[in-house]
C-alpha cells in the first residue's frame, strides 16, 4: 500500500512538472518577442541556476541531493555540467529563436521529438533500437509533416530551428543519462544553467540590447521561466522519478506537449487547422510508442 501511494505521489509529481514545462512555452514565447531571445534564455538561466543553488542545503538535508567528495566525482560534476551546458545552451537558444517564428503549440510538440530522437541516436553507440521505437519514428514524420508541412501556416524557419533543437535536447538527455549516475543531479543541472547563462551574457550584448526595464517589465515570463520551469520543475522531476519507474516517468513528462497546445490555444489564442491537429495526435502516439518496452517474446530490434 505504502508503494502504491508513494508510486501515485510521484506521478501527480511529473503531471504537475509536465504541465510547469507545457505552460514555459507560452512564457518564452512572450517573453523572447520583448526581451529578445539570447536575453530572455541568459536571464531565465542565471535565475534557474540561482533557485537551484538556494534549495540545494534543504535538498541536502531531505536526502534528495549530496555533496560530491572525492576528486573524480567533482571532476565528473564539473565536466557533465559544461558538457550538458554547452548542449543545453545550443539547444534553448535555437528553441527561443524558433517560437519567434512558430506558434506554441507547434513548437511544444516539435520538441518532444526529442524522446524519439533519444534512442535513434543510440545507434551511433551500437545501442539497438526496438521495433515500436522505428515506429514511433515513422509515426512522428508523419505527424511532423501534417502539422508543420499541410497547415494553415505551413512550414518555416521557426519550425525547422524548434526541430534541430529537438536534436539537441536528444544529445543533452543522453549527456545527463551518462553523467547523472555519477554525480548530483540538482548540482549538475545548476552548472548546466550556470553555463548557458554565461554564455549567453555576451552574445544578448553583441546581438540585442538588454535593459534592466525591459527585463523588470517582462518579470512575469522571466520568473516563471527561471523559477518555475527551470529551479522548481527540475527538483519536482527528481524527486518524483525516485518514486516513479522511468516508463510511467517519460510519458507523463512528455505531456509537456499537451500542456503546451492548450496553453497557447487558452492564454495567446492559437489555433490550429484540422491538419495540424491530426499531426499532433501522431506525434503524441509517436512519443508513447517510443517509451513502450519491447513485448516479451518478440525483443527483435533493428539497427
Amino acid at each position: 500500500m505504502k508503494k502504491n501511494t508513494a508510486s501515485l505521489g510521484g506521478n501527480l509529481l511529473l503531471l504537475l512538472t509536465a504541465f510547469i514545462w507545457g505552460v514555459a512555452f507560452v512564457a518564452q514565447k512572450s517573453g523572447g518577442a520583448e526581451l529578445g531571445a539570447l536575453t530572455f534564455n541568459g536571464v531565465r538561466s542565471l535565475i534557474g541556476c540561482g533557485a537551484l543553488c538556494a534549495a540545494i542545503p534543504l535538498l541536502d538535508k531531505l536526502g534528495l541531493s549530496h555533496r560530491c567528495d572525492t576528486p573524480t566525482q567533482r571532476k565528473a560534476l564539473w565536466t557533465g555540467g559544461l558538457l550538458c551546458g554547452l548542449a543545453l545552451f545550443s539547444a534553448t537558444n535555437l528553441q527561443q529563436l524558433g517560437l519567434l517564428y512558430t506558434t506554441v503549440g507547434k513548437g511544444g510538440f516539435i520538441t518532444a521529438l526529442y524522446i524519439v530522437l533519444v534512442p535513434l541516436l543510440g545507434l551511433f553507440f551500437r545501442r539497438r533500437v526496438p521495433l515500436l521505437t522505428w515506429l514511433g519514428v515513422l509515426l512522428a514524420v508523419v505527424g511532423l509533416y501534417l502539422l508543420c508541412g499541410r497547415g494553415e501556416t505551413g512550414i518555416n524557419i521557426g519550425d525547422l530551428l524548434v526541430l534541430v533543437c529537438a536534436l539537441l535536447f536528444a544529445v543533452q538527455i543522453m549527456l545527463v543519462s551518462h553523467y547523472a549516475p555519477l554525480v548530483d543531479g540538482v548540482r549538475l543541472s545548476c552548472i548546466q544553467f550556470l553555463v548557458v547563462g554565461v554564455l549567453n551574457i555576451p552574445l544578448m550584448f553583441c546581438f540585442e540590447q538588454p535593459s534592466l526595464a525591459a527585463i523588470a517589465d517582462n518579470w512575469m515570463s522571466v520568473l516563471y521561466a527561471g523559477v518555475l520551469s527551470s529551479g522548481v520543475a527540475y527538483t519536482l522531476q527528481i524527486i518524483a522519478q525516485r518514486r516513479t519507474n522511468p516508463t510511467a516517468a517519460s510519458l507523463l513528462m512528455s505531456l509537456e506537449s499537451v500542456f503546451a497546445v492548450l496553453a497557447g490555444w487558452v492564454l495567446l489564442g492559437d489555433k490550429l487547422a484540422v491538419a495540424e491537429l491530426v499531426g499532433c495526435g501522431l506525434m503524441f502516439a509517436a512519443v508513447l510508442l517510443a517509451q513502450l518496452p519491447p513485448v516479451k517474446g518478440k525483443e527483435r530490434s533493428y539497427g
